[in-house]
């Protein structure tokens, strides 16, 4: 019995070196990999959020045809992204640094075998890849009801390639020129300059270029299924805590905090809203309040790795008051930004983009300070506002380019007849609603 006992120890004590050497060893981080192969699917589960937002806020009889608009970037970006998105955005600086390229990750081909800090290069490539989807997606908003679908995939294509994808090298790329500006590069941890600032300006652009919907601001145009808008609302808010927490590409500390101003912020910017509209119009509407919840979650999307609760709490109140001016700016100038993608996505993470330069945490400030010296939150805010520059130069006048070449090319702009039989019957012989 003692010789058993005595050759079981020695086994244990031959096997546990072993085990520990295959664990220092082991190349993947299971706990950080697992983290982050669940913020792709939160993230992708905001694209059939954002479609049901979109869907529940446009008339009937476009309500197919404007979600169409959600899932149709999942298939068409979702293939670019892996064919070429992935090297323009993140391989190395070509063409003076406009874009980048990397053969290895052209149709993904060289990343088979990659583990990169800890996590399978696969896994960061979709993650990223889900960004790529739900940008484009954003500007549908600004458009609908009133394009051509074969126009506005051309767009998204050429939107994709020509916008989306040197912003996203510019800004997140190890040698972009906005990464290494300043001290520590623009702060953006999740695409408030790459992803809503782009699409909320080229929103802007293209709304202004398609004219107004037949009909707008004269006859109401009511959403035909808030229910639907509200249930949009809630999977986008659950889908934001991969969307940022996500993007800190670790599971840790750094993702606590990015999870936790996400919550507090659209917390704050839907309190803001409903307080807004009592004092306004002596009460509160789902459409303000799922609003609001957008603003503060906008807003919050580049800041949530620097700043602390009571900054996030200051900008998500902050961000709900400037969306809502930007709303009344647009019934008073009269542009058809038909759902406000510009007036939430644009004007809300702007404002975040610019004003997280005066919350950034202490410790974050000492960093920079250590790399610069003399480094401020007036040096910061310099940075922040020299990506907002580019950023809406290249959106901007981008756009209104891509918007030339599909309208001469495909069509972009529905004619009047088919557009006031409604999308979903005059595109995809359906409709949404079969009632009696």
């Amino acid at each position: 019995m003692k010789k058993r006992i005595a050759l079981l120890l020695l086994f244990i004590a031959l096997a546990l070196p072993q085990a520990a050497l295959a664990q220092e060893g082991a190349p993947c981080d299971s706990g950080t990999t697992a983290w982050m192969l669940t913020s792709t699917a939160l993230v992708l589960l905001m694209v059939p959020g954002l479609a049901m937002f979109y869907g529940g806020l446009v008339r009937k009889k476009n309500v197919l045809g404007t979600m169409m608009h959600s899932f149709v970037s999942i298939a068409v970006i979702g293939v670019l992204w892996v064919v070429c998105g992935y090297s323009l955005a993140f391989g190395k600086n070509i063409l003076g640094g406009f874009v980048g390229w990397n053969s290895d990750y052209f149709f993904l081909k060289g990343i088979d075998e990659t583990i990169t800090n800890g996590v399978p290069e696969y896994v960061l490539a979709m993650f990223q890849g889900k960004f790529a989807i739900i940008t484009p997606a954003l500007i549908s908003g600004a458009v609908a009801e009133r394009v051509y679908f074969r126009g506005y995939i051309l767009f998204i294509v050429l939107w994709f390639l020509g916008i989306y994808c040197p912003l996203a090298h510019w800004v997140w790329a190890s040698d972009g020129w906005l990464f290494n500006s300043g001290a520590a590069g623009v702060i953006d941890l999740a695409g408030g300059l790459v992803i809503h600032v782009s699409a909320g300006v080229s929103a802007l652009a293209a709304a202004l270029f398609l004219g107004r919907r037949h009909g707008y601001p004269e006859r109401p145009m009511q959403p035909n299924n808030m229910v639907m808008t509200m249930m949009g609302a809630g999977l986008l808010w659950v889908g934001w805590f991969g969307f940022n927490a996500g993007s800190t590409v670790s599971s840790g500390l750094d993702t606590a905090r990015a999870l936790t101003m996400t919550q507090v912020s659209a917390s704050a910017g839907a309190c803001t809203w409903m307080l807004i509209e009592a004092v306004k119009f002596n009460k509160a509407t789902s459409l303000g309040f799922v609003s609001g919840i957008l603003a503060g979650l906008v807003v919050i999307t580049p800041a949530a790795g620097v700043v602390e609760p009571w900054g996030a709490i200051v900008l998500g109140a902050l961000s709900s008051v400037a969306c809502f001016i930007a709303l009344q700016a647009k019934d008073k100038y009269g542009y058809d930004d038909s759902l406000d993608c510009f007036g939430i996505h644009g004007v809300g993470s702007g404002l975040g983009v610019l004003l997280l330069a005066f919350f950034i945490r202490d410790s974050w400030m000492a960093d920079a300070a250590a790399a610069s010296p003399g480094w401020s939150a007036i040096s910061q805010f310099g940075v922040q506002a020299l990506g907002m520059g580019a950023t809406v130069a290249l959106a901007a006048a981008g756009t209104v380019v891509i918007c030339l070449l599909v309208e001469k090319t495909v069509g972009f702009r529905l004619d009047e007849e088919m557009e006031l039989t409604g999308l979903d019957h005059s595109l995809h012989a359906e409709h949404g609603y079969n009632l009696a």
